[in-house]
């Protein structure tokens, strides 16, 4: 099995807020990310994919494509974005950085399948979302 991954970043706001709870609450559970004017981080998302090499193209998936697929689903839809306010698929959630890597799960592992050459058997493996350089989430699926 190859695993194959590629790295694209987004820059996004966001605030960590549970409706159900008071501003107290908030801030002693979420501190300074429970902030009432947002926050920002610049995050890098990894996304690995696994499978054989295709015999005729040498490739588990074609690498432009995947670049593609995870700027034109994800990285238009988050990048420069209020995550709580301007992204349809995170309305309702929480913004967490555990969150938003499930939605893009939910997102791109039908859609890698689709692009992928039958031959290779690729599947989304996992994707790592970094927050900050420090703080980060791994996520193979269900």
């Amino acid at each position: 099995m190859i695993y194959v991954s590629r790295t694209e970043h987004f820059n996004a706001a966001h605030k960590l807020h549970n409706p159900n709870w008071s501003q107290s609450k908030n801030q002693e559970i979420f501190g300074p990310c429970a902030n009432a004017n947002w926050h920002g981080h610049n995050y890098d998302l990894i996304v690995t994919v696994k499978g054989k090499p295709d015999p005729e193209t040498g490739f588990v998936i074609d690498l432009k494509k995947l670049s593609t697929l995870i700027r034109e689903n994800i990285i238009q839809k988050v990048d420069h974005k209020n995550l709580n306010l301007d992204v349809s698929f995170m309305e309702g959630k929480l913004a967490s950085t555990e969150n938003l890597v499930i939605e893009f799960w939910n997102i791109l592992a039908p859609k890698i399948e689709k692009i992928a050459s039958p031959a290779s058997g690729a599947k989304l493996h996992s994707l790592k979302l970094y927050e900050t350089p420090r703080n980060f989430v791994e996520y193979y699926g269900e």
